[in-house]
């Protein structure tokens, strides 16, 4: 079992708010403690926005827990109606992920301020600590690359489609272990999506790096489709291949497909990662292979309309992976094209400048 930088973060975070409310010399520094693992986020940008919407949560419940205490004390139900209160108002602020701190928040600023105004302030540093201490860890300690994260994923993900690919037509794989692979390439495509919605809230402030990081989140989107195709593909040959009979013939080109779909789709990924020498292409399948595929299970005499209708879905989801993966290549090629031209500008205005 490895430890995430994430859970590291929580761990570290927790220890910095303990350590700074004791220097500081709180009453109640295990309350800045349960804020920091509150406030630790994935990405720096959702810290960020989670630190606005604590601090416009809490500052709300802190307001109304005051003013209920005031008015009605700190009996056991008035804190139960406030905390109901605060709950409907989170919601109806839209900042629902805010409402477990915020409960906190109010329970310890009302159980407080039977002490004194000291102890409610102090409460209330606490808070703010925690919240501050999170946020400096996440950005200062090991800030997320989800680029990396975004590419790695993308590399598993089409190795195990792959594999699956390869094996469906020819049956070679256990069904409980295609089975097994099938949801972990669908967990894996849906991790990739939050990989790919974390690195695109990102903020970026430069005009310049704007523009190159939108042209790459485009590709980004173009390869998480192009995975979702294929896997749309393994349901479509799982499902539908086995509940019919098919000639021999027809399997074999089909199974050659399916081949030249993943080879393609490996050699694209390979591109990207600058692995092919200077010149090299992906090879991509011959256009009129699906084409040939179909018209050979139209002309089929002997074929009932359901086995017909059932090879058409399989080759329609053949099309449709292709059809992605040719969109990915020109994708990639308009991007290199362009960072070959960017950089080659780049490398005259330096030549110029030495001059």
């Amino acid at each position: 079992m490895t430890i995430g930088a994430r859970v590291f973060k929580t761990g570290l975070a927790v220890a910095v708010a303990l350590w700074l409310g004791d220097w500081l010399g709180l009453d109640s520094p295990l309350l800045a403690a349960i804020t920091a693992i509150f406030t630790i986020q994935p990405s720096i940008y959702r810290s960020w926005m989670q630190i606005i919407d604590q601090l416009q949560s809490n500052v709300l419940g802190v307001i109304i827990a005051i003013g209920a205490y005031w008015m009605f004390g700190s009996s056991p139900i008035t804190v139960g109606l406030v905390c109901i209160v605060v709950i409907l108002l989170c919601l109806k602020l839209k900042i629902a992920d805010t409402i477990g701190l915020t409960l906190v928040t109010v329970v310890v600023i009302m159980e407080a301020r039977s002490q004194g105004w000291p102890t409610a302030l102090d409460r209330l540093g606490g808070l703010l600590l925690g919240i501050g201490s999170a946020f400096v860890v996440n950005v200062t300690i090991a800030p997320p690359r989800h680029r990396n994260r975004f590419m790695v994923q993308v590399q598993e993900s089409q190795s195990l489609l792959s594999r699956l690919l390869r094996t469906s037509v020819s049956n070679e794989l256990k069904e409980s272990v295609f089975r097994k692979e099938q949801e972990k390439l669908q967990e894996q495509i849906k991790k990739l999506q939050e990989y790919y919605h974390m690195f695109a809230e990102e903020r970026v402030w430069l005009r310049k790096s704007r523009a190159k990081r939108k042209r790459l989140l485009v590709v980004y989107k173009e390869m998480v489709i192009t995975l979702q195709r294929g896997e749309s593909l393994v349901e479509a040959v799982e499902e539908q291949y086995w509940a019919v009979s098919s000639e021999s013939s027809w399997n074999k080109d089909a199974d050659d497909h399916l081949e030249a779909l993943c080879a393609y789709h490996e050699q694209l990924i390979w591109k990207w990662e600058g692995k092919l020498k200077p010149g090299a292409c992906a090879a991509a399948p011959a256009p009129d292979e699906v084409v040939s595929l179909t018209d050979r299970i139209r002309g089929t005499a002997e074929a009932d309309a359901v086995t017909r209708s059932r090879l058409l879905v399989i080759t329609s989801s053949m099309f449709a992976y292709e059809d992605r993966l040719r969109r990915l290549n020109r994708l990639m090629d308009r991007y290199l094209e362009r960072e070959e031209a960017e950089d080659d500008e780049a490398e005259s205005v330096e030549e110029v400048a030495e001059k």
